[in-house]
Order: structure tokens, then sequence, then C-alpha cells
């Protein structure tokens, strides 16, 4: 097994792109996990359970107040807009829980898209470098000196094979995170969908009279 030392070294400068690409794309899953499934995450089905039955027993306020404890999250963020009109219009309801999605996700999306692109970089890097290995090497066959030609056909093939390797070694965890990422993202925006839409139809039905046979269905 190559130590990372030597596979860098023996990589050339293509290794130092690869390094760089490397260092990106961890920085970015790093601050995504957090921020995804850390801050903006909560326990959707406790969190909306509680405010159902804070709705049902007419106590917006104290709904409200627990949508304000937990505000780094963001679908406490799109409860809390309703809860806010819930004495208003179901148009005024709908509106301002739709404006609160489309502000909290590009949040929740943000520089997600970075990580397939490092790793698609990190690949095409490593490619480049296996390239220009074999060109080095090819050239050492054909024009090095006979004492110079072994050394320059293994140095051209180390450079080929170590950037292919680099390249991949970066690429395969990023794409991995990649996907946990964007599992966690979608989740936080579908539960986003589906309970403001259940929020939102209580809010009505509070309104209407109708609660009883609304919370039913929810």
């Amino acid at each position: 097994m190559v130590d990372p030392i030597t596979m860098f070294k023996g990589g050339g400068p293509f290794m130092y792109a690869i390094l760089l690409v490397a260092i990106a794309a961890f920085a970015i899953a790093g601050e995504r996990i957090y921020q995804v499934m850390s801050r903006y995450s909560i326990n959707s089905t406790d969190f909306m359970g509680q405010i159902q039955k804070l709705i049902m027993a007419n106590n917006i306020d104290r709904a409200i107040k627990l949508c304000n404890d937990n505000h780094v999250s963001v679908l406490p963020r799109i409860i809390k807009a309703g809860l806010t009109r819930a004495n208003r219009s179901e148009k005024e309801i709908e509106a301002a829980m739709e404006e609160a999605s489309l502000e909290a996700g590009p949040l929740v999306n943000k520089r997600i898209s970075f990580l397939s692109m490092l790793a698609n970089v990190a690949t095409l890097t490593g490619l480049l470098g296996t390239i220009m290995g074999l060109i080095q090497a090819f050239d050492a066959v054909a024009n090095a000196p006979a004492d110079m030609k072994q050394s320059m056909l293994a140095s051209g093939i180390s450079v080929a094979m170590f950037t292919t390797a680099g390249g991949l070694i970066v690429a395969i965890p990023t794409l991995i995170l990649h996907s946990i990422i964007v599992n966690a993202a979608n989740k936080i925006l579908d539960d986003m969908d589906q309970y403001g839409l259940k929020t939102s139809n209580l809010l009505t039905a509070r309104r209407r009279g109708t609660l009883q046979q609304e919370s039913a269905k929810a």
C-alpha cells in the first residue's frame, strides 16, 4: 500500500489541484451537513403533533411561541408564517406560508450543487494528470537517452497512476456526501410542503368552524 505522501509527490503538480478540490469539497460538505442535518432539521412529526394540538385548543399564541423556540429550523418558520395570519383569509395564510417557503428553500439547497461539480473536477483533473503522465512516458520511450529512459518512463507512469487514484479518492466520498446531503435536504423540503399544507388546512378549518373534521383527516 502506497502511503499518501509518496502518492502526492509521485503525482506531480496535478496533485496540488486535486488537493485544493478536496479541501473545497470537504469544507462545503462539512458546512452543509451541520446546517442541513443539524440546524435546519427538526423532528417534524413531534413538532407538528404539538402544533396541531395547540391549534385544536385555539391556542395560537402558544403555537407561535413554540415556533419561536425552534426558529433556527426551517419548518417552524413556515408554520409561524401561517400562524401569525391565523385570523386572516385563506388566501393570505397560503400566501404567507408560500413566501416563507420560497425564502427557506434556497437556504436548505445552498451550495449543495457544488459538491457534484467538485467531484467531477477531481475526476477530470486526475484524468488530465493521467494523460500528461502517459505523454511523458511515451516521450521518454521515444526520445530520452538510454541511461535516463527507465527513470523517465517510471516517472511518467507514476504521474498517470497517482493522479488517477488521487482524483478518484476525492471524487468518490464527495459524491457519497452529496447524496447524503441531498436526501436530507429533500426531506426538509418535503416536510415543508406536507406540514405547511396541513397547517394551512387546519387554520382555514378553524376560521370556518370545521376544525374537528379537518383534524380527523390530518
